[in-house]
Formats: structure tokens, sequence, C-alpha cells
């Protein structure tokens, strides 16, 4: 299936127009301050792009980044001009054909951003073999990935190896594709469903498990939609299994509880995150304005304090109390099945 996955980015694909789904092309609404970041990148890298989702969270300026699964490079060259000159970005894939468009246009990306040299580079590898590449334990700030994992055979491993080069306080920042239930085994043999992004999705409860136990042990939803396949043939083969396009942050924290626990802490968020004046969503459940005290549990207390975000709040409270857990902190599919219901909520959980 490697194989065939290889093929298929390599050789069949020459652009996103070739795909017979949508599900590994949905790009969501992009923010103003990024559509200029990319009318800068080489129309070649663009038209070379299948993710499914945004990948470009908060405060990069000077951080080393990683993409796993980095394509023609559309994603690398977005953030390379958000990490800044002092920053890094690396990109990883396993497809040389893909690789040779994005080192095509390495030159001619760093002169378009006004950088005396580039900040960018291109492995050619596997996503669940980073130590073959000599990336060290913990030398990445940031990992992202777009529609990519799900075309990985052995998730664990890219789990595993993302938790191993992070640096403490970082984050795998990512979009994928999830099913609401474990997939058949002839689905995952079937080449086209493999290669375009569905067939080898997890189903989402088994994501959230096999996250815990290689020490991402609080994964955020941060946003989700329903995916309409659009190909008849390919829909009927997959039935009443239900795909969704969904981007989690997951945190290198080591002391983060499995629940939503109550210490009675709460955060100010100060509005100095660029772009975020009047507020920061740190998730699909913590939309937190500008000014206001907001509950918050011990974990995102966590992911504020002990990460990069630290500067940008007010904390009050510690861990010496404790109230339980937060009312409707539970299990249930997380996502939505209408793009109507995914309002931001105040409350915790």
């Amino acid at each position: 299936m490697q194989e065939i996955v290889q093929k298929y980015y390599g050789e069949t694909l020459t652009g996103s127009q070739d795909l017979q789904t949508n599900a590994c092309c949905t790009d969501a609404g992009l923010p103003h301050f990024v559509k200029p970041l990319l009318a800068r990148v080489h129309a070649e890298v663009q038209t070379r792009y299948y993710g499914c989702g945004l990948v470009l969270p908060e405060l990069l300026e000077g951080l080393t980044i990683l993409d796993l699964g980095c394509g023609a490079g559309r994603d690398v060259y977005v953030l390379s001009q958000l990490v800044g000159e002092k920053g890094q970005v690396i990109g990883v894939d396993m497809t040389e054909e893909q690789l040779a468009v994005a080192r095509q246009h390495e030159k001619y990306h760093h002169k378009a951003f006004g950088y005396k040299r580039s900040n960018v580079c291109f492995l050619h590898g596997y996503i669940e073999r980073l130590h073959e590449l000599e990336l060290a334990d913990a030398s990445v700030d940031l990992i992202v990935s777009n529609c990519v994992i799900n075309l990985a055979l052995d998730k664990a491993a890219v789990l595993r190896e993302a938790f191993r080069v992070l640096k403490p306080g970082g984050e795998l920042y990512f979009s994928d594709v999830y099913s609401d239930r474990r997939i058949p085994a002839a689905l995952t043999h079937d080449a086209v469903l493999y290669s375009e992004c569905l067939s080898g999705a997890l189903y989402w409860n088994d994501f959230l498990q096999l996250s815990r136990k290689h020490g991402f042990t609080d994964p955020r939803l941060v946003e989700d939609r329903p995916i309409d396949i659009g190909n008849p043939e390919l829909a009927e083969k997959t039935g009443n299994i239900r795909f969704y396009s969904a981007t989690y942050r997951l945190f290198k924290l080591h002391d983060l509880e499995l629940a939503c626990e109550d210490h009675g802490q709460s955060v100010v968020y100060r509005g100095s995150i660029p772009h975020h004046r009047h507020a920061f969503r740190l998730d699909k459940h913590h939309f937190i304005e500008t000014g206001k005290q907001f509950p918050v549990c011990g974990n995102t207390w966590r992911m504020l304090h002990d990460t990069r975000f630290i500067q940008h709040f007010d904390f009050y409270g510690n861990f010496d109390q404790h109230f339980g857990i937060f009312p409707g902190c539970g299990m249930g599919i997380p996502f939505n099945d209408d793009a109507a219901a995914g309002e931001q909520k105040s409350e915790c959980c």
C-alpha cells in the first residue's frame, strides 16, 4: 500500500484536479492575513496541494517547524514567511516527485520573501521513521501535518516519533480525515479509497486512545467539518461510514490529567497575539475573549502557562485545591454533522 500511495501522489496526480473525491483537498477558509502569504507561493507548488485543513497555529516567529508529509511544499512556504528568517521549516515526504517540485522553487521563494538565505529544507523519508533522518530528540518547537497521517501504515509510530522530536511544551498541530467507526479491513486494501485519504482514516475514538498512549494525554479538537465524498461509486463502497476533516492540537506536556479537573483556576487573555486582538481560540471549546476572566481546568491552564502562550495571559489560582471534574466533561462523537453546529462555547469543557 505504501508503494501504491507513493505512485498515486508521484505519478497519478499532477494536481488537485486529478483527485476523485474532495477528502484530500478541502482547504479551510483562509484568514485575511494568510491570503497575501499564499499569493507569494509559486503557482506550480499551489496546484499540487492536497491538504484538508489549515495548519497555521499562532505565534510562529523564530520557531523550528517540522511538516510531516509536506508534498510539494505549499504549507512549508507559507510557514516560512511566518517563522521569519531566524526560524526554520523542515519538510519531510516519501514521494520524490513531490519533493522535486518543492526543491525546484526554493530559491524563488527565499528571494520573494526578501530573505538573504533559505530557511527551509526538504528531506526524503517516512514520517513513521524520523530517526532515520537524524532528527534529534526535543529538537522541534512545532509539528504540522496536512491530511497525511491517515496515509501512514503505522500511525502509532508517527505519534511516537512526533512526541520524541518535540521540545517540552511543543505541539503537534495537524489536520486529517477521521471516521465515525472503524473502517472494514476490505476497504483498507482498496487502493483508490486509501490513496484518497478515506480508508486509511482512523476511527476518532481510536485516535484519541492512540494519542494518549504515546504521550499526548489531552488531544484538543480545534475545528471539524463533515466530508461529502462527491463520488457516487466510492460513496457506495463506504456505505454508512461518515468521514470528517478535523484539526487537532496535541501538546507535549508531562503533567496533564486524563480528564478536565477543576482546580478553581482562571486566565485572562491580554489580546496580544498577532491577528487575535479581540479573542483567542485555543480549541473548539475554549474561545477566550480579551480582558475577560475565563475559568479553566488544570490541563488548559498548563497548555497556556507551560507553552509559548504564557506571556499573553494572566494566570489565577494554582493546584492546591481540587473541585472535581468540570460539568459536561464526557465522551461522545466530537465532530459536527452540519456547518451551523460549530459555535464556540465559553465553558472549559
